[in-house]
């Protein structure tokens, strides 16, 4: 190419930039200018909101802006992601993906969004595990002894969950499920409440996120049997999981994806696919979240899309499998 053709080429190419970015909203190009609001559709206190009030002043660094953590918890977590989904897509209304979202499709007759149509992906931020914890009082210090006690008392236990619909509820109706035992669900508005019912002995038990009861754990006013992953976590090594203390196969994670409002120009969810990356691979961050049972993950928009698709169709095989239904 001689060097009169290779000036044009590159002015051309210059051109072509320069144009497309003038078609771009000027919030994309300038973005952000204000604080940026996340959505977690569920109260203070539960894992997704403890992960993203651990990850908000490192964000808020990257960004430039205030990341706010704003809590909408009610609906199995449908209120908050209608929220999102109806916000305006400039980048400034964020949403919180998780194991819910995955499975409402499959577990509720009707969702005021799509799951797949109204949302843009933009980064997995973590897996969480999950407990299977019971007040000091339950005679059970093993995942074989509750699994003794339950079939011996059919209903006759009660468990606390976040909610219809969250991760604690699928989590123990998956346990019913593969162990073959009835126990009584009792839901509450997150997290946090559901981790406090238990404390005081109002419940009996539940699935605990790591993140929201292992000070709980180390004060010994619960007590951990097990753990729902497939292997056991460094938060808490000595505890093994509950698949190999008495209900082989049996798996069941938490898990927190960022999404935005479709339609979010591609640039600004770039940007917080940089900033949240950025965040959760830093190396101080990526301890203090394994130090409370929460494993970094990262990934790009593409990556988070087929993992939504992926839970969806696990799910939705697994509720017609189980029976798993909202009380």
């Amino acid at each position: 190419m001689s060097d009169e053709r290779e000036k044009m080429y590159n002015y051309l190419i210059y051109l072509i930039i320069l144009c497309s970015t003038a078609a771009l909203p000027a919030a994309a190009q300038t973005y952000p200018v204000k604080p940026v609001r996340v959505i977690v559709p569920f109260a203070p206190g539960g894992s997704t909101d403890v992960v993203f009030r651990i990850l908000a002043p490192r964000l808020t660094e990257s960004l430039g802006q205030p990341l706010l953590v704003d809590n909408r918890p009610g609906g199995g977590a449908t209120i908050g992601m209608d929220l999102v989904a109806k916000s305006a897509p400039d980048g400034y209304t964020l949403g919180v993906a998780n194991i819910s979202f995955g499975a409402n499709p499959s577990l509720l007759a009707k969702l005021p969004y799509d799951a797949t149509r109204d949302f843009a992906p933009v980064t997995l931020v973590s897996i969480v595990t999950m407990v299977l914890a019971v007040h000091p009082s339950v005679p059970a210090r093993s995942v074989k002894q509750f699994l003794a006690l339950a079939k011996a008392k059919p209903d006759g236990l009660s468990y606390a969950s976040a909610g219809n619909a969250s991760a604690t509820h699928l989590a123990f109706e998956r346990f019913k499920h593969a162990s073959g035992t009835k126990v009584l669900h009792v839901p509450y508005k997150g997290g946090g409440p559901a981790v406090v019912s238990i404390v005081s002995g109002e419940t009996m038990t539940l699935f605990a996120t790591i993140p929201s009861a292992i000070q709980h754990f180390q004060t010994g006013r619960l007590v951990p049997l097990g753990v729902s992953s497939a292997k056991r976590n460094p938060a808490l090594p000595n505890l093994p999981t509950i698949a190999e203390a008495g209900v082989p196969g049996y798996e069941a994670i938490e898990w927190q994806g960022v999404v935005v409002p479709a339609g979010t120009p591609g640039p600004v969810v770039g940007r917080l696919h940089q900033a949240f990356a950025k965040a959760v691979t830093a190396p101080e961050m990526k301890e203090r979240l394994a130090a409370i049972g929460a494993d970094a993950a990262g990934g790009t928009p593409d990556e988070l899309a087929a993992f939504i698709r992926s839970e969806l169709a696990g799910w939705a095989k697994v509720i017609k499998e189980s029976g798993i239904r909202i009380e």
